[in-house]
Protein backbone atom coordinates (compact mmCIF):
# COMPACT_ATOMS: atom_id res chain seq x y z
CA UNK A 1 0.00 0.00 0.00
CA UNK A 2 1.44 3.36 -1.02
CA UNK A 3 0.69 6.74 0.51
CA UNK A 4 1.94 9.77 -1.39
CA UNK A 5 2.50 13.27 -0.11
CA UNK A 6 2.77 16.50 -2.08
CA UNK A 7 3.20 20.17 -1.36
CA UNK A 8 1.71 22.65 -3.78
CA UNK A 9 4.25 25.39 -3.05
CA UNK A 10 6.71 26.16 -5.85
CA UNK A 11 4.96 23.74 -8.23
CA UNK A 12 3.21 24.77 -11.40
CA UNK A 13 -0.26 23.38 -11.96
CA UNK A 14 1.18 21.31 -14.84
CA UNK A 15 3.82 19.73 -12.57
CA UNK A 16 1.38 19.20 -9.70
CA UNK A 17 -1.30 17.40 -11.71
CA UNK A 18 1.24 15.48 -13.80
CA UNK A 19 2.89 14.08 -10.64
CA UNK A 20 -0.45 12.97 -9.25
CA UNK A 21 -1.56 11.36 -12.51
CA UNK A 22 1.79 9.67 -13.25
CA UNK A 23 1.84 8.08 -9.80
CA UNK A 24 -1.69 6.72 -10.04
CA UNK A 25 -3.07 8.74 -7.13
CA UNK A 26 -6.75 7.92 -6.63
CA UNK A 27 -7.64 10.36 -3.85
CA UNK A 28 -6.13 13.63 -2.68
CA UNK A 29 -6.48 14.24 1.05
CA UNK A 30 -6.17 17.94 1.81
CA UNK A 31 -4.72 18.36 5.30
CA UNK A 32 -4.33 22.15 5.14
CA UNK A 33 -6.10 24.26 7.71
CA UNK A 34 -6.84 27.05 5.23
CA UNK A 35 -7.66 25.98 1.71
CA UNK A 36 -9.82 28.80 0.45
CA UNK A 37 -7.32 31.68 0.48
CA UNK A 38 -6.52 33.46 -2.77
CA UNK A 39 -2.89 32.58 -1.98
CA UNK A 40 -3.75 28.92 -2.61
CA UNK A 41 -3.94 29.66 -6.35
CA UNK A 42 -4.94 26.56 -8.34
CA UNK A 43 -5.21 24.57 -5.08
CA UNK A 44 -8.04 26.69 -3.70
CA UNK A 45 -10.63 24.11 -2.59
CA UNK A 46 -13.43 24.63 -5.13
CA UNK A 47 -10.98 24.87 -8.03
CA UNK A 48 -8.85 21.97 -6.83
CA UNK A 49 -11.84 19.63 -6.48
CA UNK A 50 -12.85 20.41 -10.07
CA UNK A 51 -9.32 20.17 -11.54
CA UNK A 52 -8.55 16.86 -9.82
CA UNK A 53 -11.66 15.21 -11.24
CA UNK A 54 -11.55 16.85 -14.68
CA UNK A 55 -7.83 16.42 -15.32
CA UNK A 56 -7.06 13.13 -13.64
CA UNK A 57 -10.21 11.48 -12.27
CA UNK A 58 -8.90 11.92 -8.71
CA UNK A 59 -11.23 12.23 -5.73
CA UNK A 60 -10.86 14.95 -3.09
CA UNK A 61 -11.27 15.03 0.69
CA UNK A 62 -10.53 17.81 3.17
CA UNK A 63 -9.71 16.31 6.57
CA UNK A 64 -9.18 19.12 9.06
CA UNK A 65 -8.60 16.66 11.93
CA UNK A 66 -5.14 16.18 10.42
CA UNK A 67 -4.39 19.90 9.96
CA UNK A 68 -2.22 21.63 12.52
CA UNK A 69 -3.89 24.17 14.79
CA UNK A 70 -3.43 27.76 13.71
CA UNK A 71 -1.68 28.57 17.01
CA UNK A 72 0.81 25.75 16.40
CA UNK A 73 1.56 26.94 12.88
CA UNK A 74 1.98 30.54 14.04
CA UNK A 75 4.24 29.49 16.91
CA UNK A 76 6.55 27.73 14.49
CA UNK A 77 6.46 30.41 11.78
CA UNK A 78 7.22 33.15 14.33
CA UNK A 79 10.05 31.01 15.78
CA UNK A 80 8.45 30.92 19.23
CA UNK A 81 8.82 27.14 19.06
CA UNK A 82 11.35 24.99 17.23
CA UNK A 83 10.77 22.01 14.97
CA UNK A 84 11.12 19.34 17.71
CA UNK A 85 8.44 21.04 19.79
CA UNK A 86 6.23 21.42 16.70
CA UNK A 87 6.53 17.67 16.09
CA UNK A 88 5.56 16.84 19.69
CA UNK A 89 2.64 19.28 19.73
CA UNK A 90 1.32 18.07 16.39
CA UNK A 91 1.37 14.46 17.66
CA UNK A 92 -0.45 15.54 20.84
CA UNK A 93 -3.02 17.40 18.76
CA UNK A 94 -3.75 14.33 16.63
CA UNK A 95 -4.15 12.23 19.79
CA UNK A 96 -6.45 14.81 21.40
CA UNK A 97 -8.62 14.94 18.29
CA UNK A 98 -8.63 11.12 18.08
CA UNK A 99 -8.00 11.67 14.38
CA UNK A 100 -6.76 8.12 13.72
CA UNK A 101 -9.67 6.51 15.54
CA UNK A 102 -12.18 8.42 13.40
CA UNK A 103 -10.59 7.53 10.06
CA UNK A 104 -10.64 4.22 8.19
CA UNK A 105 -7.03 3.28 7.31
CA UNK A 106 -8.21 2.05 3.89
CA UNK A 107 -8.86 5.70 3.01
CA UNK A 108 -5.11 6.20 2.66
CA UNK A 109 -4.51 3.44 0.09
CA UNK A 110 -3.43 5.10 -3.14
CA UNK A 111 -4.06 8.50 -1.60
CA UNK A 112 -1.89 11.60 -1.48
CA UNK A 113 -1.64 13.99 1.47
CA UNK A 114 -1.64 17.64 0.41
CA UNK A 115 -0.25 20.69 2.11
CA UNK A 116 1.39 23.84 0.81
CA UNK A 117 5.01 23.33 1.96
CA UNK A 118 7.26 22.64 -1.05
CA UNK A 119 9.37 20.10 0.87
CA UNK A 120 8.19 17.32 3.18
CA UNK A 121 11.26 17.70 5.42
CA UNK A 122 9.67 20.15 7.88
CA UNK A 123 6.02 19.68 7.13
CA UNK A 124 3.11 18.11 8.97
CA UNK A 125 2.34 15.92 5.95
CA UNK A 126 5.56 13.99 6.57
CA UNK A 127 4.78 13.71 10.29
CA UNK A 128 1.29 12.42 9.51
CA UNK A 129 2.57 9.97 6.90
CA UNK A 130 5.09 8.58 9.38
CA UNK A 131 2.43 8.18 12.07
CA UNK A 132 0.19 6.39 9.58
CA UNK A 133 3.07 4.09 8.57
CA UNK A 134 3.52 3.18 12.23
CA UNK A 135 -0.16 2.18 12.39
CA UNK A 136 -0.68 0.57 8.98
CA UNK A 137 1.49 -2.47 8.22
CA UNK A 138 3.42 -2.34 4.94
CA UNK A 139 2.52 1.29 4.21
CA UNK A 140 5.09 2.81 1.86
CA UNK A 141 5.49 6.60 1.86
CA UNK A 142 6.45 8.42 -1.34
CA UNK A 143 6.99 12.19 -1.25
CA UNK A 144 6.26 13.77 -4.64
Amino acid sequence: MTLYTIGSGKKSARDFFTLLRQNGVRRLIDIRLNNTSQLAGYTKKPDLEYFLEAIAGIGYLHLTDFAPAESLMEGYKSKQIGWPEYEREYARLLDARQAFDKTDPALFAGACLLCSEPSAARCHRRLLAEQLAARIPALEIVHL
